[in-house]
């Protein structure tokens, strides 16, 4: 595995036979902050890191000059200034992410169909239908290095293997800005000395539970009798470390159909207690969500609330209506049900709703629609929206209510096209 600051980066840099090695996983570098970074050239090379500079926020992306000084994602801002004062602190700009991301995205599906975006910066690519029109994996990896650089003046690595997650593997020891190609026949020799902690899904304490009994290394899983595994982590979980030890992902690069999910969440700058404060804040974020469903031309039957409390506790909530809806007054209704039925809670660091089991709108009409009432008001926002801006217009009882803030999160699970939690590459 490699490093975040990029010093034990590897790459291949002589022919290779890359002869079956058709499982590339493009990750953009430092994604946000290199989007930012397009705006201020004058900033290269200097230690930077995105997020706001308020006592909750946390680092969304780091330039790797910052992280040569332990910064990363993640990291709360405090301390990552701690570690690197010099760095500059650059305010995130999501939609910009993710119109960046829609281009890189569409470079991919340009050279193959097979794409299986998993985050706002980074896909796998089945490139085995694409040889003979564009050459070897690894000639196609330089192509989409090339491309990219030149359609948005971002950097990527690529990472080539036979299988996903040593794809993975290879693009992270490649940063920044390079390819590294693992061919299948050489896969067991890269793996077998990297820690336990290189294998996907084997978290720290799955690791230490390895490390226990003396299993540090990949090799020495691979050299470990599968039943044991079974004994000591149960069969599902011993067969897959079994197989991935030995290089074998039998997942294949699958299209997502499209979203599952979408919504949007908050992180306040002071705990709320307040429950009319709380109730304002859910029909904000019902508004935001209810405005991305009706954009796609979605529609959801289940309403989400997530809370995070003081102690860090969170708490998930769903409730599922029978007809599905995008209108913001009736995701805000349920979603205030869900918070009233759980009584007294501890003070609320974060909110978030969320709209699932996503349909076509208007594709389940009931005789009798609960939601006309608010409809035709939220179309007719929507549009003086769409010419003004956000914040144009907004239901009269927010006005003048906006509690501070860390910052809004926005998501759309299922065909990612916006930030996701841990950070870029």
């Amino acid at each position: 595995m490699g490093r975040a600051d990029g010093t034990d980066r590897r790459v291949t840099s002589t022919p290779v036979d890359d002869t079956g090695a058709t499982i590339l996983h493009v990750d953009m570098d430092a994604f946000f902050a290199a989007v930012e970074l397009l705006d201020r050239p004058e900033l290269r090379g200097r230690p930077a890191v995105v997020g706001r500079a308020t006592g909750r926020s946390v680092v969304s992306s780091a330039t790797y000059e910052a992280r040569r000084f332990g910064v990363h994602s993640a990291m709360p801002m405090a301390q990552a200034l701690r570690l690197c004062p010099s760095a500059v602190v650059l305010e995130p700009h999501m939609e910009r992410y993710r119109e960046v991301s829609r281009r890189v995205m569409a470079i991919f599906r340009e050279v193959t169909p097979l794409v299986e975006q998993v985050s706002v910066d980074e896909a796998f690519l089945d490139v085995s239908g694409a040889g003979r029109m564009l050459g070897s994996p690894a000639r196609i990896g330089r192509l989409l290095r090339e491309r990219v650089r030149a359609e948005t003046g971002l950097a990527c690595s690529v990472g080539a293997a036979g299988v996903k997650f040593v794809a993975k593997l290879a693009s992270g020891r490649a940063k920044p800005d390079g390819m590294l190609v693992i061919p299948p026949a050489a896969t067991l020799d890269y793996l077998r000395p990297l820690p336990v902690s290189a294998i996907w899904g084997v978290g720290p304490s799955t690791a230490e539970a390895l490390r226990r009994r003396g299993l540090a290394t990949v090799g020495d899983l691979a050299e470990t009798p599968e039943h044991l595994l079974h004994r000591w982590l149960g069969e599902a979980v011993g067969t897959r470390l079994a197989e991935l030890s030995h290089g074998i992902d039998r997942r294949p690069v699958t299209p997502r159909a499209g979203e599952k999910s979408v919504g949007h969440e908050i992180t306040f700058e002071q705990d709320v207690t307040d429950r009319a404060a709380l109730h304002r804040e859910i029909l904000r974020l019902a508004g935001q969500t209810a405005t991305r469903l009706r954009a796609a031309g979605l529609a959801g039957r289940t309403v989400g609330l997530k809370l995070r409390f003081d102690d860090f506790r969170t708490l998930s909530r769903s409730r599922t209506l029978s007809e599905a809806t995008n209108v913001g007054r009736r995701i805000h209704a349920e979603a205030v049900t869900i918070l009233d039925a759980l009584g007294e809670t501890p003070p609320v660091r974060l909110i978030g709703v969320r709209m699932e089991n996503l349909e076509p709108a208007g594709g389940s009409a009931a005789l009798w629609d609960p939601d006309d009432d608010w409809r035709g008001a939220e179309h007719a926002m929507d549009s003086i929206t769409a010419r003004f801006g956000g914040g144009a217009v907004a239901p009269a009882s927010l006005v003048g209510t906006r509690p501070r803030r860390v910052g809004d999160t926005s998501s759309v699970r299922g065909t990612p096209s916006v930030p996701n939690p841990r950070g870029d590459g």
